[in-house]
């Protein structure tokens, strides 16, 4: 599957495969909450859109577009794909991405923040773009949640974005079911949770190879709680592939 992106300007666009790392966990005590597979995993989901220069925006609090300003670090940057504006009013603080992408006939691009990157003062807003079919550049877009300034360091990822299938929930069927109905994983989940009750109360008791593991990595390592081999395909990190500029013709 291809995924193409197509520059506006004559900069490379400011994007990236996502990073795994986030400052807050990396303070967590021994930067534990990398021990969260899902949460690592999510962090890495995608390619990652950045902002090539520093600032600052403020908000005042009201609904016109001038309520919103932006100071540049380098006033040349104001210009520059991945650069921020006020454009819609509202307290949305506004990002030109700089290029369109392609995808292949039924696949759209979800556009969101960077994942698990909480922001005081501002919140990403996501969206869903056909661009398997649309022209049209695309922008991404932040609402202020309180007055005052917010601060967008050089490099500082703005959005994050990957494909979907269109069909997604077209082809998906909900239904709640007993587990009772399958047998295998009841057995597992009940091997678990007896192994995770255990491991708990060795915990609160001081037990040494308890407090030495710190914490159960049976799904971290793809194993099922008996300890057999999970799936092949487990995943405890992603390597998505940059995107390079092609040389030559089409």
């Amino acid at each position: 599957m291809k995924l193409f992106c197509h520059p506006l300007t004559q900069d490379d666009p400011p994007i990236r495969p996502a990073g795994n790392r986030r400052d807050w966990m990396d303070e967590t005590p021994e930067s534990s909450a990398y021990r969260c597979l899902p949460l690592a995993l999510a962090n890495q989901h995608g390619w990652e859109v950045y902002t090539p220069a520093g600032f600052t925006a403020r908000w005042t609090g009201g609904e016109l577009v001038q309520d919103v300003s932006v100071s540049f670090d380098d006033a040349l940057a104001a210009n520059r794909p991945g650069g921020p504006m006020a454009n819609f009013g509202s307290g949305i603080l506004t990002f030109d991405m700089g290029f369109l992408l392609r995808t292949p006939p039924g696949w759209n691009i979800w556009v969101m923040g960077p994942v698990n990157a909480p922001k005081d003062g501002i919140a990403p807003l996501s969206g869903i773009i056909e661009t398997d079919w649309s022209p049209y550049s695309f922008t991404m877009n932040w609402r202020f949640t309180r007055t005052g300034e917010v601060r967008f360091e050089a490099g500082e990822a703005i959005a994050q974005l990957f494909p979907v299938r269109r069909d997604l929930f077209d082809r998906i069927e909900p239904e709640i079911r007993d587990m009772h109905t399958d047998p295998k994983t009841y057995e597992q989940f009940n091997i678990w949770r007896r192994s995770r009750a255990d491991f708990a109360t060795r915990l609160r008791q001081g037990d040494e190879d308890a407090a030495e593991l710190k914490w159960q990595k049976g799904y971290y390592r793809g194993l099922m709680p008996d300890g057999s081999k999970g799936p092949p395909n487990h995943k405890t990190k992603l390597r998505l592939k940059e995107f390079r500029r092609r040389k030559g013709r089409a």
